[in-house]
């Protein structure tokens, strides 16, 4: 046993173990539109407009609906919000939480590109985080979370 452990650890160095590309899963347009449309659907039930931005992994902008007469100021909000929990794998609710109560995380506030408000939920695909939507103007940071996790619940439900 001991040899046999030596002799493959001896062999090891010399080794060569090819690189393989590994395989990634990326949002779609098609996910990235049904992800607003239930988004915003879901909203509508609780008889709320606002706008819906979907991130794809690299936070880069896939789908941005607005609703009618919804202030300008709620589309970056949206599209930030969604990039916030994206690149903290985190719901931006959460964050925002977490700033309020820890010093070394409000300083999370001082990135431009980020912010801390909820409405931003993270899209996880085989445990993997392949984007982001987020939600503003449709009544309330927590609101707005609550709308894109049931959107997100329905186009990947438990199982």
């Amino acid at each position: 046993m001991k040899r046999t452990l030596i002799a493959v650890m001896m062999a090891l160095p010399g080794m060569s173990f090819a690189a393989a590309p590994t395989t990634v899963h990326d949002m779609t347009l098609e996910l990235a539109t049904t992800l607003a449309s239930d988004t915003l659907a879901q909203c509508r039930q609780y008889d709320k407009k606002g706008v819906v931005a979907v991130v794809d992994r690299g936070g880069n902008p896939v789908v941005v609906m607005r609703d009618d007469n919804v202030g300008p100021h709620n589309t970056l909000a949206a599209q930030r919000k969604a990039y916030t929990a994206l690149s903290t794998k985190t719901p931006s609710q959460a964050l925002a939480e977490k700033a309020r109560a820890d010093a070394d995380s409000a300083n999370l506030n001082t990135l431009p590109e980020l912010l801390l408000l909820g409405g931003g939920v993270p899209v996880t695909f085989n445990n993997e985080v392949i984007g982001a939507v987020g939600v503003a103007g449709m009544g309330g940071s927590e609101f707005d979370g609550k709308c894109a996790t049931q959107a997100i619940a329905k186009a990947f439900p438990a199982k």
